[in-house]
């Protein structure tokens, strides 16, 4: 198996942390492919007509996307029922957790666009506010409603986790730990974790 893209990109780094944590890091390949938002990548337009990382490509030449499907099919794969619980009560949960990271993935990414790629002066003002309100409702969320479910490793957690160190990263001016101290020291804690260590961006 290889998984397209650079770690840099919250989506990608999601799927390499989920590939450690059901123990098939070993089996992915993880292949770094730039991809810039207004050309097409031949290599990954073959595998995905979206073009967008991450692309998980199977043994037998097959693209699987986006990273949500990417994460539930190293999960089946390793046959892991932590990741994406099976009893529904619990996997819907779980599921809307991972919504919410991923819809905080999906505002950050956006607004690094906005503000670093395009071309100062066209900037959407009233955009960027809406936007930032969504980052900062979402912290309070997660610091009021899922600091215990985000206390267990699983595809809601592990897209909350990488998504704050990109915010981190790329917008270190949203202090997103201000008001949020629960949610700060779970993040502490779970970086610690192996599968976050070993695909860090905090050095680059």
């Amino acid at each position: 198996m290889k998984i397209y893209g650079d770690l840099i990109s919250p989506f990608v780094r999601m799927t390499i942390v989920a590939a450690h944590e059901v123990g098939l890091a070993g089996k992915v390949e993880h292949v770094v492919e730039a991809v810039k938002p207004t050309e097409v990548n031949a290599r990954l337009a073959s595998l995905s007509p979206i073009g967008k990382v991450p692309v998980l490509e199977t043994g037998h030449g097959h693209g699987i996307y986006d990273s949500r499907v990417i994460i539930e099919y190293l999960a089946h794969t390793a046959g892991n029922t932590n990741l994406i619980p099976h009893e529904p009560a619990r996997r819907f949960r779980v599921l809307t957790l991972q919504a919410l990271g991923q819809g905080l993935a999906d505002s950050a990414v956006a607004y690094r666009y906005e503000t670093a790629a395009r071309p100062r002066g066209l900037q959407w003002e009233d955009w960027m506010a809406r936007t930032e309100t969504r980052l900062h409702a979402t912290f309070d969320e997660l610091e009021s409603n899922w600091i215990d479910l985000l206390q267990d490793v699983n595809a809601g957690s592990i897209a909350a986790a990488v998504t704050l160190a990109y915010i981190d990263f790329r917008l270190p001016d949203i202090h997103w730990r201000n008001g949020h101290p629960r949610l700060g020291r779970w993040h502490e804690h779970f970086s610690g974790r192996d599968s976050m260590k070993n695909t860090s961006i905090a050095n680059r």
